[in-house]
């Protein structure tokens, strides 16, 4: 197994709160994570349909039957449990309850209104590249891990990534859909998703989304919230605090895996990433994902943001750590070339707040420090936090 950098973050609290809730996309670890930090916890698993039936017929058996520390998988099935839970917790103080969950708003929802105080959430997603390291050659690069992505299964299994990224949307995506929508059309679906891979990078206009899927603006937002809803897809906030200038405030898209989502837009080697007209937006949603796993890993919120005025400057990643803000800019190239920092050196000159290290995050190997700013191999890009 390889190890997960977020098991520091999640065994320093076991003892601090009665619930620790594990959520994230489906097949991203969590299972596999759970058994092996929480060995001697029994594990049940609310997808096993027998399981369920009883478990909904009588929930209170369940807790008489294996007591008050015990491992629930996919809890959000049957969010009545969690109202069982809290009583347990607030009368049992030596009761340890492990929740996991990969439907993030309807997980979230039950455990912040029923168990407010009494759980803390981590964020589980597939593998980074500073996991992956020691395990992938030296000179691996970063267009390979671009298109392989990170779910453990292809690196567990050896399996043919567009083929298991081909299952993971039939038996996961459509799966998911089906229980949180009633979505009678998946191939209308399926399509949404692919013109939505095609947006990376770019900043939510979901009456364009909707017209390039054939569809109206309300599903558009409908299946946007679904994909949100299952890790499918995130969203990234503009920063316009502490500006005078005009500034965009629409939202900007991202996949949660970069290999889901060259397998939607057709990318089957990275040959062919290599020569896709968007490959920078590729490369800058990696270095996103990269640098939200190095946070939640952490057991941190990812502080990521980013900025864009109405003349369309632009600084593609903002951090807001501590009060400060640190401007970096995303280059998928593997040379460095001196207008690599030309945005940062515009935004230091306008910006109204004190600005830390800004950096540049590019597709080469070296790292280094150039006039006070950093030019930052992907490498490296877990350093940040």
């Amino acid at each position: 197994m390889i190890p997960r950098h977020i098991t520091s973050a999640i065994l320093a609290l076991v003892g601090k709160f009665p619930v620790l809730t594990i959520t994230g996309p489906r097949q991203s670890g969590k299972t596999t994570l759970i058994k092996k930090l929480f060995p001697d916890l029994p594990y049940f698993s609310l997808e096993n349909p027998d399981f369920y039936e009883r478990v909904v017929q009588d929930p209170r058996a369940l807790f008489q039957t294996y007591g008050h520390r015990i491992i629930l998988d996919e809890v959000q099935r049957f969010p009545q449990l969690l109202s069982y839970i809290q009583s347990i917790v607030d009368e049992d103080n030596e009761s340890l309850f492990i929740l996991s969950g990969s439907h993030n708003m309807l997980m979230m929802e039950g455990v912040s209104q029923t168990l407010a105080g009494r759980a803390v959430i981590f964020y589980l997603h597939p593998f980074s590249y500073a996991e992956l390291k020691d395990h992938l050659p030296d000179d691996v690069s970063a267009n390979f891990l671009c298109r392989q992505g990170g779910y453990p299964r292809i690196y567990d299994k050896d399996i043919p990534a567009t083929a298991f990224y081909q299952s993971y949307l039939t038996t996961y995506v459509e799966r998911n859909v089906r229980r949180l929508r009633n979505i009678g059309n998946l191939d209308a679906f399926t399509q949404f998703v692919r013109v939505c891979a095609s947006f990376i990078g770019k900043t939510i206009n979901k009456s364009s989304l909707a017209t390039a899927a054939g569809i109206d603006r309300r599903t558009a937002d409908t299946w946007l919230s679904v994909l949100r809803t299952s890790h499918i897809v995130y969203t990234v906030q503009p920063y316009f605090r502490n500006f005078k200038k005009r500034l965009v405030k629409s939202s900007k898209l991202y996949f949660r895996d970069t290999g889901l989502a060259c397998t939607l837009l057709g990318i089957n080697t990275e040959e062919q990433l290599l020569t896709y007209y968007q490959r920078g937006a590729i490369f800058e949603n990696f270095i996103f994902n990269e640098v939200a796993k190095a946070f939640y890993n952490n057991g941190q919120t990812p502080p990521i943001f980013f900025w864009r005025d109405n003349a369309q400057h632009e600084i593609g990643l903002l951090l807001n750590v501590g009060g400060q803000l640190q401007p970096i800019e995303i280059k998928s190239g593997r040379t460095y070339r001196s207008d690599f920092f030309k945005q940062l050196n515009w935004f230091s000159k306008i910006a109204d707040v004190p600005l830390y290290q800004p950096t540049v995050i590019y597709g080469g190997d070296d790292t280094q420090t150039i006039n006070d700013q950093v030019l930052m191999s992907w490498r490296a890009v877990s350093r940040l936090v």
